[in-house]
């Protein structure tokens, strides 16, 4: 990243203040970290790649609320870091590397971490997914389970001109804010989500198809047929028509069916 005016979008649409714990994932050679630093009460900078270390305890030698963690963030303890600095809230802001974007912010969802917010510059596309709605084209799995943690907002469009070397994609950032509570009751979250991903893992089959096709259910089609109407679907929809209270309310229709 060349362009400071960058950095300093992601700080400040991340809403650091003096009060805030940071985790960033990824600081390379400290460049958005020593930006944090400046305005959160604590950093902490996980990186995997222990090279980069000796190259982060230089640079940031001047700061004394940094910690260098040299870890993969999906094994860093992050229930414990909330539990060592209570009455804090913790963000997780990053620059992330585009080809472990999805699992990082899984993990963190999905794991009801205690974050407060995620704040982070990927792939553009990734994140219009994140951000897409029923109908959209970007629409998919991924848009449902983001958004039925958390509030999305593209903060904005950063183009490849911006990074040495250049890169083939433009990006985003993008702050997704937690949400005290999901915007639907959902009984059995792991069914809830294997539904989600089977509606999407074929695009252009129906959802009768997608659901049929599922190695998960053992549904004939005319039992498939009957959960979409007792759901109040057309049998022909696709799963990129139904909102996050309809896939909940096909979850818990299927679930009744399966048992």
């Amino acid at each position: 990243m060349v362009d400071k005016h960058v950095l300093d979008k992601i700080v400040s649409s991340a809403d650091v203040c003096e009060d805030d714990v940071v985790i960033e994932i990824g600081p390379g050679i400290g460049t958005l970290t020593s930006c944090l630093a400046k305005t959160a009460k604590k950093v902490i900078a996980v990186e995997i790649d222990k090279t980069l270390i000796p190259i982060l305890e230089d640079t940031l030698s001047n700061y004394d609320n940094i910690e260098i963690i040299n870890e993969d963030i999906l094994k860093v303890d992050i229930n414990k870091i909330a539990l060592e600095n209570k009455g804090a809230k913790i963000k997780v802001v990053a620059n992330l590397p585009y080809y472990i974007t999805t699992p990082i912010i899984m993990n963190i969802l999905e794991n009801r971490l205690p974050i407060e917010s995620i704040t982070v510059m990927i792939q553009k596309e990734v994140a219009l997914r994140m951000g897409a709605k029923e109908g959209n084209k970007d629409y998919g799995s991924l848009s449902v389970i983001v958004q039925y943690f958390c509030e999305p907002y593209i903060v904005a469009n950063v183009p490849r001109n911006c990074f040495m070397p250049r890169p083939n994609v433009d990006s985003a950032v993008i702050k997704l804010t937690t949400l005290e509570k999901p915007p639907v009751e959902v009984d059995d979250l792991d069914l809830f989500f294997e539904v989600i991903k089977i509606a999407f893992s074929q695009r252009r089959k129906t959802l009768l198809n997608c659901i049929f096709n599922a190695k998960q259910f053992n549904f004939d089609k005319e039992k498939i047929a009957i959960i979409l109407e007792e759901a109040g679907f057309d049998v022909n929809i696709r799963g990129e028509k139904l909102t996050i209270e309809e896939f909940a309310t096909l979850a818990k229709i299927i679930k009744k069916h399966i048992n």
